[in-house]
């Protein structure tokens, strides 16, 4: 599919990014261009020592922040697919900092869409988060309004070959700032800070996110919010499966946190279609009814008041199973 296209991909020097780059690079060889778009040199330099110009030909690396339209719509010029995976995504910080996370995550997101619809790109994949879904913080609700563009984009296209769609799902097992790393790092200590004994998060592991991202380029007709179908886990047996032995204090939780998150509100359930091993959030206006999507794509309607929340997930991470996932997606070494 991407063997003979020129890829850009935003914020590329993330955890996503570096997952991304590394699966393309892998299974599509024979790319023409993958460029890393992101703010920061010395990300960018160390990125280069694992995947270096000489050793792969298609690669570059270009600075530049998408809140600069001009640079953003250069960096588009005969690129194919863009990835949208640059944001600012700490909760506190946003709370903090508002209109920071507003430049960025919104009007950097408008920009991308205006510097593709100007330029001959043909399909744009944005990544989105759980903490979208009925927002009850600014960064939930900046990558809520992010999302609406990018689906609001397909109106605007005109007679363009070129197709905007969003992928969301939950917590990446050991991104950086997740709590699997925090905890992994305080157990020394013997003592693991909870923030609420009934806290659930969803867990996805990168790969499965980069994946999802490559179904979406090959798969949206355009407009769709993509939710994966994905486990659960209670932040009291990460705790468990990390040091069994320390001390868990109850904290609080932090200001803009859910108990639960969730991916698909009741409120979107009219909207939603299950595909099989992901559902899609169909936009409101647009060229898809749900009965059209569904007999296009072998796809069914959720029940009228469905709701995707962590907290009633129908499948629940055990403590061993976190403890495989943390070995195979974050320190191979692990042990407890």
């Amino acid at each position: 599919m991407l063997n003979t296209k020129s890829l850009l991909i935003t914020g590329g020097t993330g955890s996503f990014g570096k997952a991304f780059v590394k699966t393309i690079l892998a299974r599509y060889p024979k790319i023409q261009r993958m460029v890393v778009y992101s703010r920061d040199e010395l990300k960018q330099y160390e990125m280069a020592q694992t995947f270096s110009t000489d050793e792969f030909p298609a690669m570059r690396y270009f600075i530049g922040d998408v809140r600069d339209a001009g640079r953003l719509r250069r960096a588009c010029e005969g690129i194919d697919t863009v990835i949208h995976a640059a944001a600012l995504k700490q909760v506190p910080a946003a709370e903090y900092n508002p209109f920071e996370f507003i430049n960025t995550n919104i009007m950097g997101a408008q920009n991308l869409v205006e510097a593709c619809l100007d330029t001959d790109v043909k399909n744009v994949v944005a990544l989105s988060t759980d903490k979208a879904a009925a927002p009850i913080n600014l960064y939930g609700a900046t990558k809520l309004c992010s999302d609406k563009l990018f689906t609001a984009a397909n109106n605007i296209r005109g007679k363009r070959d070129i197709r905007f769609s969003v992928v969301r799902y939950g917590n990446v097992m050991g991104s950086r700032g997740s709590v699997v790393p925090f905890f992994l790092e305080r157990r020394q200590t013997e003592v693991l800070p909870i923030t609420d004994p009934q806290m659930t998060r969803f867990n996805i592991s990168l790969q499965e996110g980069v994946d999802m991202v490559l179904w979406a380029l090959e798969n949206a007709q355009g407009g769709e919010i993509f939710v994966p179908k994905i486990p659960s886990y209670r932040i009291t047996d990460v705790a468990k499966a990390i040091s069994p032995t320390s001390e868990y204090p109850i904290v609080g939780i932090r200001p803009g946190e859910k108990i639960h998150e969730e991916m698909i509100t009741a409120s979107d359930s009219p909207t939603t279609v299950d595909i099989g091993r992901y559902f899609a959030i169909l936009p409101v206006a647009g060229d898809h009814s749900v009965e059209s999507y569904c007999e296009a794509h072998g796809a069914h309607p959720v029940p009228n008041g469905y709701a995707y929340n962590s907290g009633t997930n129908d499948e629940f991470l055990t403590v061993e199973q976190i403890r495989k996932l943390i070995q195979q997606h974050v320190d191979p070494e692990f042990t407890v």
